[in-house]
């Protein structure tokens, strides 16, 4: 009996494949633009209701807490549903709650808006995990992760463009307008570009599985099945709470502790680059320049370490990344003569950070089988948003102690989160995944 999971790792790449993947990239450049949108969008929200940097910080937070939620909570529901109707659900969610913020009076009623849409952020980043990985082949598996997580680079990028094009009119409610559509526009591509991952259907097996891997199979061009393989109600059964059984729980800690520790270190860069360097003395601009330069970077070190995975183990690329995340945060920290210098180092800081995190994305989806693959995503990286939280708070209080940036020990105790995370990904039990054809 021919098995549709071996069919699919075996074979090359199909269309119908490659674009799932493409659209996971335009689902998780969501992130990234609803990170950077806000951060544009703030200075119109304080001056409109008259709110101190307090209040602000307040609204500002209130979308990692719900990623974080989200993630862990609809993790689990991607394992349990399918894939597609989680996606579906995450993005009608994500642009409710960004149509809703238009429409908010106050800073109580968008924080809450903020959460709700933050909460279906989360969900689709464990979501799209699980999608770009099982609708890859093997040798295709940890390139098509690491393409989807530049999303985040890219849509920050694009969210900074297009958040300064908007708001020139001078209306920050226009970015949550456009943020919304935009997602909106995803829900009928999902619909019709992306059918249920035949891998989750051959695991969970619910009512007429059967006739819908045929189907998906045929659209791939592959001939249909007689049968699906025997799968244990056990295995079929699994819930989140196998995450921390014995076979899981090294793997569930150690993933959520090295995520958690280079997400300090990302965003420690992330949030605090524009300040930094309107401190040095240069204009608003520049800094806005520097932030783009650095995603620039992020999503270059992303693609690169996925066509490296093609041929090197993910984990000891992940490491080497995690490694250098920490070396160039400690350059950063050193300061540079100019605004040149400054932008390339970021750049090149952005490389390394972001290549990190495309590399824990792809080991995500390689260490949890295929029932928890989104529910073990999920709580990696709802953990890790407690460290996006952390970072600028604990880099607040470094700064606020008197510990000057051009003495590196702000930049060098915050980039040390990413080489504690390569140690704790030494420990990981990790085995490349056999490569099939192209």
């Amino acid at each position: 009996m021919r098995d549709p999971r071996e069919i699919l790792a075996m074979s090359p790449m199909s269309v119908v494949q490659i674009v799932a993947v493409a659209v996971t990239i335009g689902l998780n450049a969501f992130d990234g633009f609803d990170v950077l949108a806000i951060s544009f969008a703030s200075p119109g929200i304080a001056r409109e209701w008259g709110i101190d940097r307090a209040a602000l910080g307040f609204v500002l937070s209130m979308e990692l807490i719900g990623m974080g939620v989200g993630s862990i909570a609809l993790g689990g529901l991607a394992d349990r549903i399918g894939r597609r109707r989680t996606l579906l659900g995450c993005l009608v969610v994500m642009a409710t709650g960004m149509l809703m913020a238009t429409q908010a009076k106050n800073v109580y009623v968008l924080s809450v808006w903020r959460v709700v849409t933050g909460f279906g952020i989360g969900g689709l980043l464990a979501a799209i995990n699980a999608v770009a990985a099982e609708f890859a082949n093997a040798r295709r598996r940890s390139l098509s992760v690491s393409m989807m997580a530049i999303g985040y680079p890219l849509g920050a990028v694009a969210g900074g463009s297009i958040a300064a094009v908007l708001l020139k009119q001078g209306d920050w409610r226009l970015v949550f307008w456009f943020g919304s559509a935009a997602t909106a526009f995803f829900i009928p591509l999902v619909y019709f570009l992306v059918p249920e991952s035949i891998e989750w259907l051959c695991q969970r097996q619910p009512a007429k599985a059967l006739v819908d891997v045929n189907r998906t199979l045929i659209r791939m061009g592959h001939a249909p099945v007689d049968a699906l393989p025997v799968v244990t109600a056990k295995a079929r059964n699994m819930s989140v709470a196998d995450l921390f059984s014995p076979q899981l729980v090294t793997i569930t800690l150690l993933m959520s502790c090295a995520y958690f520790l280079h997400i300090i270190s990302f965003y420690f860069i992330v949030k605090w680059v524009p300040k930094i360097v309107i401190d040095l003395g240069y204009t608003v601009p520049a800094a806005a320049g520097v932030l783009v330069w650095l995603n620039v970077g992020g999503a270059t070190g992303g693609a690169v370490l996925g066509l490296l995975s093609l041929r090197y183990s993910l984990k000891l690329l992940t490491m080497a990344m995690l490694a250098m995340s920490t070396v160039m945060l400690a350059v950063f920290g050193y300061g540079q003569p100019d605004l040149a210098h400054v932008t390339l180092v970021c750049a090149i800081a952005g490389f390394f950070t972001n290549a990190g995190i495309v590399g824990l994305y792809g080991i995500l989806a390689q260490v949890f089988p295929t029932n928890l693959r989104a529910s073990g995503t999920g709580f990696a990286v709802g953990s890790g948003r407690a460290g996006s939280v952390l970072a600028p708070i604990i880099a607040g209080f470094l700064f606020t102690a008197g510990y000057g940036l051009q003495f590196v020990a702000v930049a060098v105790a915050m980039g040390i989160g990413s080489l504690a995370g390569a140690i704790a990904l030494w420990f990981l039990p990790f085995k490349r995944e056999v490569v099939g054809t192209s």
